[in-house]
Parts: structure tokens; C-alpha cells; sequence
């Protein structure tokens, strides 16, 4: 049976239902992770959860280890990778509390180190990034929502931005333009060093707010962090029924 890694983002810094057996501080040639990998059991599947931003969350998005994180889990014996990330919703549909699960990915980012293929290479490595997201999983992940009464958005395209701070209208605009349907800041590079290291990965994103300028409402993190409350509980629902009933 594979291994199955959940990578918590902003709102989900633990996981009910996880019954840990252990935790290990895991040692990479990249530095450190962003926290100790906890590893247990749920509906009698092992798994390993790592909160992306620490678990006080106190690392923002563009000082997070990508690479750290990303080798831990493979260095584990990690196959399967389920992303939990909380954005901004950019088209109409995508409102706060909307559960989805994106199929591509833009990249705004920039100044972050963004590939394990640097130096002693024995040849020049192009991974394939046609297809962002592992669709094997991302279809799991779509079918696991009706059993346990969620409705999911199966397709969008993901703005990963720097960050730390918001975007301006007028870029929520540009994003738009460029076919973006939703905006985060830690969808980048962590999708692209699980394909590196050949891992299935895949994301579900919960909206927090809408895209700045999208809603007469201003947007504050103690607006987000309320919006993020019942969105991450309906997450935590989902991930255990896909959980359950994951392919091998």
C-alpha cells in the first residue's frame, strides 16, 4: 500500500481523527522542515502529516523550505500527496467556503529557490508540467464529496503569488485575464518538487475570501481566519472519506 502525506496549510495545522504514533524530526540536505512529521493511522490507513507554515504557524509563505518539506516526506517513504491550501477566490463561483479541487497551476512567484536539479547534475533535467496535479488522485479526491455530503469545484486554475501580503484589485484583474480562477501563495514550487521527485500530489483548496476588489467587504485576516473555520472542518471531513477509500 502506498504512503499518503497530508500537507496542512493555513487553518489546518492538525488532523482529527489522526491518531499519532510517533513523530520524527527528519534531517534533509535542503535544511530543515517546516515541522516535525507526525505519523500515525486513520481509518486504518498510515499517514504522515506536516503542517506547512509550523505548527504555531509562524512561517510565512514565501520562507517556507519547499524542497525540506517535499524531500522529508519522499525520504519517508511517501507516494501520495494531498495539499490542503486556503485561497482567494477570483471567479464568481468561488466564494468563501468553496471547496476545490484545481487542475493547473500559474506560477507569480519569484526569488524562491524552485528545483531540486542545481548543481552536481550528471545531465540538465525538464520535468513535465503539463498536468500540474496528479489527475489519479485529484479524481479521489472529486468522488470522495458526495458520500460525505460536500460539494467540491473539480477544476480551476490555481495564481500561486509571493505573498506575504494580499494582492491589489488590479492584479486579482490581471490574474483574471490570464485565465486564473483562484489565487494562493504556497501553491508554488511545492507542486512542482513533488514532481520532481515523482510524487502524486495533488491540491484541495478552501476560499478564505474573494479576490481583493471582488467584495465591498475589507478584507482582514480575522474575516479570513472565521471564513477559514468552517471551510477547514468541511476539509477535514473530506480528507477523512478520501482517506477510507483510497486507491492502493
Amino acid at each position: 500500500m502506498s504512503k499518503l502525506a497530508i500537507i496542512g496549510g493555513t487553518g489546518l495545522t492538525s488532523l482529527n481523527g489522526l491518531q499519532i504514533n510517533r513523530s520524527e524530526t527528519v534531517e534533509t540536505p535542503f535544511g530543515a522542515p517546516s515541522a516535525a512529521l507526525s505519523f500515525g493511522e486513520i481509518a486504518g490507513r498510515e499517514l504522515v502529516f506536516l503542517p506547512r507554515h509550523g505548527g504555531s504557524h509562524t512561517i510565512p509563505p514565501h520562507r517556507i523550505n519547499y524542497r525540506a518539506n517535499l524531500w522529508a516526506l519522499k525520504q519517508s517513504g511517501v507516494t501520495q500527496v494531498i495539499a490542503v491550501n486556503a485561497v482567494g477566490g477570483i471567479r464568481a463561483d468561488m466564494t468563501p467556503g468553496r471547496l476545490i479541487v484545481p487542475h493547473q497551476i500559474i506560477d507569480y512567484t519569484h526569488s524562491r529557490i524552485d528545483t531540486f536539479f542545481e548543481e552536481g547534475l550528471e545531465h540538465v533535467t525538464h520535468i513535465d508540467f503539463t498536468d500540474p496535479y496528479c489527475e489519479s488522485l485529484r479524481q479521489q479526491l472529486i468522488a470522495a464529496a458526495a458520500p460525505c455530503g460536500l460539494e467540491v469545484i473539480g477544476e480551476g486554475t490555481y495564481a500561486a503569488t509571493q505573498g506575504p501580503r494580499l494582492e491589489s484589485a488590479a492584479e486579482i484583474n490581471r490574474l483574471e485575464r490570464d485565465g486564473c480562477d483562484l489565487v494562493g501563495m504556497t501553491g508554488m514550487p511545492e507542486a512542482a518538487l513533488a514532481r520532481e521527485l515523482e510524487l502524486c500530489y495533488a491540491c484541495v483548496a478552501v476560499v478564505a475570501n474573494m479576490g481583493a476588489g471582488r467584495s465591498e467587504e475589507e478584507l482582514t485576516m480575522e474575516m479570513i481566519e472565521r471564513t477559514l473555520v468552517s471551510g477547514m472542518a468541511d476539509v477535514r471531513r473530506l480528507l477523512e472519506q478520501v482517506i477510507a477509500v483510497l486507491d492502493a
